[in-house]
């Protein structure tokens, strides 16, 4: 029954920083126009992504230090805060502010779950938790959209904000009564003495990345200095041969950059592609999407009852994702028909179904006892940066070619391609210790 609460617990808050991620894109148009300042639209989401960065860095190394708790309960505490901050917040500047302690609480809560599975559940029961994390994230993505605009036309845009605090009270206490008793309070580390440059490069990075999303749509100077920078900033906070795919843990973190990077970059151009160039209502392009988080969860069950072997899921995974990135770039030209967007985009979230929660996988039987939470937070980072530098260069040649978007589908299937022929490589070798660059 305890393991049972823990997981219900585990799954509601993995939802709700979820949900709040879904809800926040769409109601910042309102927010924004109705505090003013629309000039700090963007900075409403790359601050809380630079924030999340550095927390995920940090919570990684305090969790294995200290154990899982501290940046848990801290990082619950933040978000909520955070997200109080912005559903009261006067001015855009203080909803900014909120942001950022939103984004930071939700990293450390993103982190510090990766070492309470590695410590609490047997390595078999591991996949199966995993695809409900990749259901919990996606679940919202689902009816999310429909819930927001409800809030916002009936009530008000700032309880997006305000009612999440409250069902996190509800998710905190299901995490607290299955945490009880568990081994989770101490931490299995050593001290690092090059923490605070971590944490340091982390900052430097979520900076680079920012530049680069403003960079590609307005000087693609920012953008180059930003890539720049990334290249110095970010291989300090991944495995040694991580940009190199080496074997092991290096090619789980590159892999599931490329994976990420090149569904994300493919989702922001997908719908003004099927309103823009092939008619579609934006409720029938959205439906689109909304195939692939269908197959995505379904994908993701069959994951954690282990149907296939992790190098299947990976090959297949990555195959799917290219497959489906391939037909939906065919959308693009007049004489396919455009129907055929919907089994495009099932294909691709099938794919990453696959993929996304077997590398979480991987990265646990990777790591050394002590090293769950750094592992957790270098495949986070590298995520995350990754998606942000697909979607910056990709926009970046979508205005260069003139609204081209094959060259953002030609772009995201060399990507998936690219993870494809690195896929055996993540699972052949147990290289767990993490090394940074």
């Amino acid at each position: 029954m305890t393991r049972k609460a823990l997981t219900a617990g585990l799954v509601a808050m993995v939802s709700l920083v979820a949900f709040e991620y879904v809800a926040v894109a769409i109601a910042m148009p309102v927010v924004a126009d109705d505090l003013g300042g629309i000039e700090l639209y963007g900075l409403a989401f790359s601050g809380a992504m630079a924030a999340g960065v550095v927390g995920t860095v940090l919570g990684g190394r305090w969790a294995d230090l200290r154990g899982p708790l501290a940046p848990l309960w801290t990082g619950v505490a933040a978000f909520a805060a955070g997200l109080i901050m912005a559903g009261t917040a006067p001015y855009m500047e203080v909803l900014i502010a909120g942001r950022l302690v939103q984004g930071f609480g939700g990293a450390l809560v993103n982190v510090a779950l990766y070492v309470v599975v590695a410590r609490v559940y047997p390595e078999e029961l591991h996949p199966k938790i995993f695809s409900l994390f990749a259901t919990a994230w996606v679940v919202p993505s689902m009816v999310g959209p429909g819930i927001v605009g409800v809030i916002v036309e009936v009530w008000d845009w700032r309880w997006v904000f305000l009612l999440v605090p409250f069902l996190t009270v509800v998710g905190g206490l299901l995490l607290w009564r299955g945490l009880a008793g568990q081994p989770v309070r101490g931490g299995q580390g050593t001290p690092a003495p090059g923490l605070l440059a971590m944490v340091g490069w982390a900052a430097v990075t979520a900076v680079a990345a920012g530049l680069m999303q403003y960079g590609s749509n307005g000087p693609v100077v920012l953008l180059v200095i930003g890539l720049a920078i990334l290249a110095v900033a970010l291989p300090r906070l991944l495995p040694a041969g991580t940009l190199k795919a080496a074997r092991g843990l290096p090619a789980v973190v590159a892999l599931r950059g490329l994976a990420t990077g090149a569904l994300f970059a493919t989702e922001v151009i997908i719908p003004l592609m099927l309103i823009q160039e092939r008619g579609l209502s934006p409720l029938w392009a959205g439906i689109a999407l909304t195939g692939g988080a269908v197959t995505w969860s379904f994908a993701s069950w069959l994951q954690g009852r282990e149907v296939f072997s992790q190098i299947t899921n990976l090959r297949l995974g990555s195959a799917m994702l290219a497959a489906g990135v391939l037909l939906m770039g065919a959308v693009t030209f007049a004489a396919v028909p455009v129907a055929l967007a919907y089994p495009s985009w099932i294909v691709a979230g099938f794919g990453m179904g696959l993929i996304y929660p077997t590398l979480s996988v991987l990265t646990l039987e990777l790591s050394e006892p002590g090293e769950e939470g750094v592992n957790s937070s270098a495949l986070q980072v590298g995520e995350a940066v990754f998606s942000v530098v697909a979607v910056a260069v990709t926009s970046a040649l979508f205005t260069a070619v003139g609204s081209g978007y094959w060259a953002v589908f030609a772009a995201a299937l060399v990507m998936a391609l690219a993870g494809l022929a690195i896929a055996p490589r993540a699972v052949r070798a147990a290289v767990p210790a993490f090394r940074r660059a």
